[in-house]
């Protein structure tokens, strides 16, 4: 084989790069999200100092304290002045535990992993709403595609994402089951983090798009047709995770 075979051979391609992509500060972020749980931390445990992540690390404590002030803002870890830094007692830390591992918003592997986890229960949610749904969870739904759909008209990011957030709350609000509820409400928590990387912080023609499918779900829900709901749902998340997929893409390749 010649020398250039063998370069194509093992070039990476263009979704590998989008995988192995990261910036300084998010791969450190990620690191210590390993050492956590390679180190079988829980809530409350001091973490070592910045000066020893970044010793244990190989890099610069200025990376490191970039990489802590996203972990805090994601409720991973929290900085305590005087006293060092400890693994976060609240909602993110306990949500990201409770499935098994630590999450990490960096990692497109388990963007889309999580991707196909809402898929399956929010396909099951949709189905079920279409069968249960009442008057009142009817009207908290539509609500929510209006307020989504007023959001993205008046160029309102915070309005249209907390529509979004109540518009899957209450459908599977609608299946009447607390445990899809709760699964529906943690992996939407996990979806956040990776918003706090920046991967969904504008409005554009998705946006508008999503509010349109949000709309075709209410629609199917509303008149009593579990397969058509939970086609919609499905055709949705998919076209959410192919957002995802671009905007890395974006910032990989500008």
């Amino acid at each position: 084989m010649s020398d250039t075979s063998e370069a194509a051979a093992v070039a990476p391609t263009g979704e590998e790069t989008v995988r192995n992509y990261r910036p300084g500060y998010e791969l450190v972020a990620e690191r210590i999200l390993e050492f956590i749980g390679e180190s079988s931390l829980v809530p409350g445990d001091r973490l070592p100092t910045e000066n020893d992540l970044a010793g244990r690390l190989g890099t610069s404590r200025a990376v490191v304290r970039e990489a802590v002030k996203i972990l805090s803002a994601l409720g991973r870890v929290r900085a305590h002045k005087g006293r060092g830094l400890f693994v976060a007692d609240d909602e993110g830390m306990l949500t990201a535990s409770r499935w098994g591992g630590f999450f990490r918003p960096t990692d497109l592997d388990h963007i889309f992993m999580l991707f196909e986890f809402r898929r399956v229960q929010e396909m099951a949610a949709a189905t079920l709403a279409a069968t249960r749904a009442t008057p009142a969870d009817l009207r908290a739904i539509e609500v929510a595609v209006e307020t989504c759909r007023h959001g993205f008209v008046h160029d309102q990011v915070e309005v249209f994402n907390q529509a979004d957030e109540d518009f899957h709350v209450a459908v599977a609000g609608a299946a009447r089951n607390s445990f899809l509820v709760a699964a529906v409400r943690d992996a939407r928590r996990l979806q956040r983090q990776s918003s706090n990387f920046g991967l969904h912080d504008t409005l554009g023609p998705r946006s508008e798009a999503a509010v349109e499918e949000h709309a075709a779900i209410y629609e199917a829900i509303r008149d009593g047709r579990p397969e058509a709901a939970a086609d919609a749902t499905a055709l949705h998340l998919d076209r959410t995770l192919e957002d995802y997929r671009q905007e890395i893409q974006r910032r990989v390749f500008g």
